[in-house]
C-alpha cells in the first residue's frame, strides 16, 4: 500500500517466479526504459512509437490476476495476445526501439511457457474493473484508472497532443519517540516538553492522542506512557473502534476485545502470489507485550506502537487527502503542525546537548536507597547510567551507524535521562520510519548547521544519479 512506483509497475508479479527469472532482462529494460521516458529523463520513444501504452495497458489487464483466482490462464493469455496485436499496430514507427523490441521478445517467451496460442479472443484494453468499497488502494486505484482514461478520451476528442498529468494519491509519515521526539508530516523534526495530553492526529477519519509524563525531576524532557487512537465510524466498512495502550500495557485487542472490524476483502497478496482475506480494520500482534501493528485498510492507514523501556512509540503513515480532512476546531495536531513554539526544547531544528544530566545524580543517589528501590519497578528496566558525551555517542553508535537526527536525539536522551533503553528507542523509530515513510529521499535528516547535513542537501542531484547508476549496473551484473 502507498508504495511509489513507475509506469509500469506490478509487472514483475504477473507470472510465476520461474516465469520471472526467464523474463526478468526484457521486463528490466521495459520498466527503465519506458518510466524514464514517461518522467523525462530518458527519451527513448519516438512521438509515433505506442509501445510504452501498449505495455501498461498490459499491466493494467493483468495487475488484478493472481493464479488463485479462476480463470487465470484464460486471462492472462488474453491479454498477451492484446499485449502482441498492439505491438504488431506499432511496429512500424518503433523499428529500431530497443524497448519495443525487448516486448516483443519477452511477449513471445511468456505465450511459450504459458502455452498460450497466437490466435484466440483478446483482452480489452479497459476493462470494467469494481474497486473493493473497503479498501482505500482499490477505490483510489480504480478512479485513477477512470479519471486517465476520461483524460485520454477527451485529449484525443479535442486534438490535444499534450498529455495530462494525474498522480497517485500521496502518503504522509508521522513519528514519535524518545523525550519526546517529533517527525512531522513535513518532515520537521522537533523536540517538545508537551507534558500531559496532547492530539497527534485529529480528522474525520482518525484521532491520535499521547500523555506525556516527565523522565526525571529537574528536567523538562517528557516522555510517552499512553497512546489513545480511535478509528472513527466509515458506513458499509467499519463502526468506531478505539485502541489504547500504556506502559506494561500494550494490547492486542481494541477496548471493546475485538480485534478486527468489518467483512472479509480480497486486497492481501501474499509472498507466493496466492490472494487472502484481510478485514477493514485488523491488528497484528508482533511481540507479545512490546510491538502491535494496526492497519486500516479502509482508510489506508497503519499505525506502529512499540513500548521500549517503560515509554512508548508511535508510528503512523495516512493517506494525504485524509490527513487534511478537518475543520477549524481540529487545528491543534501536532503531526501536522508541530509542538507550539512555547514547547519545543529545540532551537529551529538545533537540539542543544546538556552538559549534565540535571537531575540524574539525585536519582542514582535515590535508586540506591534500598527503601526507595523496594517501591519501585526500576530494575524491570535497568538502572539508570551516568553517561558523559562521547560515553553516550559510543553506545548510540552501537545501534545507529549514521550519525543523522536519530542518532543526535538518541545522545541527547542517554545525557538527559541515563537510560540505555532510549537507544533502542531511536534505532526502533527510525527503522518504522524507514518501513512507513513513503519518499526513501527524505528519510535522512540531519541536525541543522552540521557539516553533513549542508553536504547532503547540497549533494542531492548527485546522489539520485549515483543510485540510478548503481542500479543500472546491478541489472547488468545479475546477468
Amino acid at each position: 500500500m502507498g508504495r511509489a512506483g513507475c509506469c509500469c509497475r506490478g509487472a514483475e508479479r504477473l507470472a510465476s517466479p520461474f516465469l520471472v527469472r526467464r523474463f526478468r532482462l526484457a521486463l528490466a529494460l521495459i520498466v527503465a526504459l519506458c518510466c524514464g521516458s514517461h518522467t523525462g529523463e530518458c527519451q527513448v520513444s519516438t512521438p509515433q512509437c505506442r509501445i510504452q501504452k501498449c505495455t501498461t495497458d498490459f499491466v493494467s489487464l493483468t495487475s488484478h490476476l493472481t493464479s488463485a483466482v479462476d480463470g487465470f490462464h484464460t486471462e492472462f493469455c488474453k491479454a498477451l495476445r492484446a499485449y502482441s496485436a498492439c505491438t504488431q499496430r506499432t511496429a512500424k514507427s518503433c523499428r529500431g526501439n530497443l524497448v519495443f523490441h525487448s516486448a516483443v521478445l519477452g511477449i513471445s517467451d511468456l505465450m511459450t511457457q504459458r502455452n498460450c496460442s497466437r490466435d484466440g479472443p483478446t483482452s480489452s484494453t479497459h476493462p470494467e474493473v469494481h474497486p473493493e468499497p473497503c479498501s482505500y488502494h482499490s477505490r483510489t486505484q480504480h478512479a485513477h484508472a477512470h479519471s486517465h482514461v476520461h483524460a485520454h478520451m477527451h485529449s484525443h476528442a479535442h486534438g490535444h497532443s499534450h498529455s495530462h498529468s494525474h498522480s497517485q494519491p500521496g502518503y504522509l509519515f508521522c513519528g514519535l519517540f524518545g523525550d519526546p521526539h517529533l517527525r512531522t508530516f513535513k518532515d520537521s523534526f522537533q523536540t517538545c516538553k508537551v507534558e500531559g495530553a496532547w492530539p497527534l492526529i485529529d480528522n474525520d477519519y482518525l484521532s491520535v492522542q499521547v500523555t506525556n509524563v516527565p523522565v526525571v525531576p529537574g528536567s523538562s524532557a517528557t516522555a510517552t506512557n499512553k497512546i489513545t487512537i480511535i478509528f472513527k465510524p466509515y458506513e458499509g466498512c467499519t463502526d468506531q473502534r478505539v485502541y489504547q495502550a500504556v506502559t506494561d500495557n500494550l494490547p492486542a485487542a481494541f477496548d471493546d476485545g475485538t480485534v478486527s472490524s468489518g467483512d472479509p476483502i480480497h486486497t492481501f497478496t501474499g509472498a507466493d502470489g496466492a490472494a487472502g482475506k484481510v478485514r477493514a480494520l485488523w491488528i497484528s500482534e508482533r511481540t507479545p507485550g512490546h510491538h502491535v501493528e494496526l492497519h486500516a485498510g479502509y482508510i489506508g492507514v497503519t499505525v506502529i506502537v512499540r513500548q521500549l523501556g517503560r515509554y512508548l512509540t508511535l508510528a503512523v503513515r495516512i493517506p494525504e487527502e485524509l490527513a487534511q480532512a478537518y475543520d477549524a476546531t481540529q487545528d491543534l495536531q501536532l503531526c501536522l503542525n508541530g509542538c507550539p513554539s512555547s514547547e519545543r526544547i529545540d532551537h529551529g531544528g538545533h537540539l542543544p546537548l546538556p552538559l549534565s544530566p540535571p537531575a540524574l545524580g539525585l536519582q542514582l543517589h535515590q535508586l540506591r536507597r534500598p527503601s526507595y528501590a523496594s517501591q519501585t519497578q526500576a530494575y524491570l528496566y535497568g538502572s539508570p547510567q551516568a553517561f558523559g558525551v562521547e560515553g553516550a555517542k559510543e553506545r548510540c553508535r552501537e545501534k545507529l551507524e549514521v550519525q543523522d537526527i536519530y542518532f543526535h536525539s538518541c545522545v541527547f536522551d542517554l545525557l538527559t535521562t541515563g537510560d540505555a533503553n532510549f537507544t533502542v528507542a531511536a534505532f526502533s523509530a527510525q527503522k518504522d520510519m524507514e518501513s512507513l515513510h513513503p519518499h526513501r529521499d527524505r528519510w535522512r535528516i540531519y541536525p541543522r548547521g552540521s557539516a553533513t547535513s549542508i553536504l547532503n542537501s547540497d549533494c542531492q542531484p548527485i546522489k539520485q544519479l549515483t543510485v540510478l547508476l548503481l542500479s543500472a549496473l546491478s541489472v547488468t551484473l545479475m546477468y
